[in-house]
């Protein structure tokens, strides 16, 4: 992960934006882009010494467009903008969030299109760079004209006002900034609209929601295929060549992964034994098979590729979505200082973030119902083929094995149905009916990560489950990758001897997902 990101309004993508919100990567504007800021700024000063009518420039906002504001009132008038939209309520966002939306806005402020100076973005990564970290309620967004409210509290604190978090402290922004030795903004022309007129909030929500739903398909992947050979099926239904005909990217992907995670498997069936073994079965029982799906998978385990791959298509739709985003001018008016235009449109409104934000949702709640089913497959001793009943290692009825632990997953895929009905079609008319249909782009993004965290915590269950199954079924027969997450599970999460509290134990499972643990310890035995 990088240390040192650079931003030019042209190339930041959503390993930079992790970088920063959560690694404290440092930022730095591209000298080579510092002209064009000036140079947009000095056209707005000249429209203003012209005395043109300009929106936001030299006008009110919203409806109240036709009230010219004169010059002596310029700074208040910023002030006055910035203030009264600093209007959210709720919890605070995350300070990650809060970090990755102040990188977001900057960056696109870099384009040179917004007639700010470039000290405003400057001291708006030293607010980065030194951890100053607005207080950002998570509600108030209405996704157009941009994320308003949000980035309001974010241009409060550049002003000195309002509060911050600041070594792990809420504390008034001018105490942390004498701290921290920032000096305050004063708002000029265009400034303040600048600043809050965008979609930053849900972009940056929407670039992290991004990286960690590839890192969730990794954890998915790995845990399908420990089921696989905790279920002692086949592989053949991950062979390349009944991908190659239906060659979505995703699903040849995914299933390439799984097959090269059950390479050395003693659990996996050869299906050509298998089917051998079932002609003599039936030949020898008048016909009768032990079980129906002995001769194929079941779709859990046989229809991952189709299913998870569809899900890592659409994440990787929805990447190329908010990287546009990311790198993308999205306040107004727009300053074409080259051509001397200021064009009037509407850049600010989120529709494409939030509708990638729905999709997102309605992935990742597939993926987590496609986990959670396995998961009922391997407790129940009906379908788990011979493992036990709950994956008791004691006395079956005496000891309850996972069978507690199964409603934790239950509970959130229909959670997550509620969750992932879309709310980018949810407009409601606001600003004097000035907006009439916005996007609630930042209440989709801050659905999604709702939807992500909770199938995030169905896989941590079921990767603790596949971890005893593997116990049960034997775990010296399993591949070298399987081994590797065994191996980094039981390192945090005992084996199931007796029955216990299992909640700490999700818990540390959820811990080693977003640290990659696991992955990384599969990585090391299959790259």
């Amino acid at each position: 992960m990088k240390k040192k990101v650079i931003i030019d309004g042209e190339a930041l993508s959503v390993e930079d934006v992790v970088a920063v919100s959560r690694f404290g990567a440092t930022v730095s504007i591209d000298k080579a882009v510092q002209k064009r800021i000036r140079e947009s700024r000095d056209f707005v000063d000249r429209l203003v010494s012209e005395n043109k009518v300009v929106y936001g420039i030299t006008t009110g906002c919203g409806p109240m467009c036709n009230r010219l504001i004169p010059p002596e009132n310029a700074e208040v008038f910023q002030k006055n903008l910035i203030r009264s939209h600093a209007a959210g309520a709720g919890r605070p966002l995350p300070v990650h969030e809060v970090r990755a939306a102040m990188l977001t806005r900057a960056n696109s402020l870099t384009k040179g299109c917004s007639g700010i100076r470039i000290s405003v973005i400057e001291t708006l990564l030293e607010m980065l760079n030194k951890n100053v970290h607005p207080f950002m309620p998570c509600q108030g967004s209405v996704g157009a004209s941009g994320d308003l409210v949000h980035l309001a509290h974010m241009a409060l604190c550049l002003m000195g006002e309002g509060k911050v978090f600041y070594n792990d402290k809420l504390v008034d922004c001018s105490v942390a900034f004498r701290k921290a030795g920032i000096k305050k903004v004063t708002l000029s022309y265009k400034e303040g609209l600048a600043l809050i007129n965008g979609t930053s909030a849900m972009s940056g929500i929407a670039a992290i929601n991004v990286y960690d739903s590839f890192a969730l398909i990794r954890h998915a992947e790995i845990s399908a295929a420990m089921a696989v050979e905790s279920l002692k099926g086949t592989s053949e239904a991950f062979e390349k060549q009944i991908h190659e005909v239906k060659p979505h990217p995703g699903q040849v992907e995914c299933a390439a992964n799984i097959l090269a995670l059950l390479k050395g498997s003693r659990l996996v069936r050869n299906p050509v034994d298998l089917r051998k073994a079932l002609q003599f079965e039936r030949e020898s029982n008048g016909g009768v098979f032990k079980a129906e799906n002995e001769v194929q998978n079941p779709y859990t385990l046989r229809c991952t590729p189709q299913i998870l791959g569809a899900v890592k298509d659409t994440v990787g739709f929805v990447r190329r979505v908010v990287e546009i985003e990311l790198n993308s001018v999205t306040d107004n008016p727009l300053i074409f200082h080259k051509d001397m235009r200021v064009l009037h449109g509407g850049n600010f409104h989120g529709q494409h973030i939030a509708m990638a934000m729905d999709y997102l949702s309605i992935a990742l709640t597939e993926l987590g119902l496609l986990s959670e089913r396995r998961l009922a497959r391997l407790l129940d001793e009906k379908l788990n083929y011979e493992l036990t009943p709950f994956l008791i290692l004691g006395d079956p009825g005496f000891q309850n094995g996972f069978m507690g632990a199964q409603y934790l997953p239950s509970s959130l895929v229909a959670e997550n149905r509620v969750l992932c009905n879309p709310v980018s079609v949810f407009s409601v008319t606001t600003n004097a009916n000035n907006q009439e249909v916005v996007s609630m782009g930042t209440v989709a993004a801050r659905k999604a990560r709702d939807v992500l965290d909770n199938s995030q915590k169905i896989v941590a269950v079921e990767l603790m489950c596949v971890a005893q199954a593997l116990d049960v079924a034997g775990v010296d027969g399993a591949g070298k990758a399987s081994k590797a997450a065994y191996d980094a599970i039981r390192s945090r999460v005992h084996r199931l001897d007796g029955d216990r509290v299992i909640y700490t134990d999700v818990q540390k499972m959820i811990e080693m997902m977003r640290n990659e643990e696991i992955v990384k310890s599969v990585e090391k035995v299959i790259s």
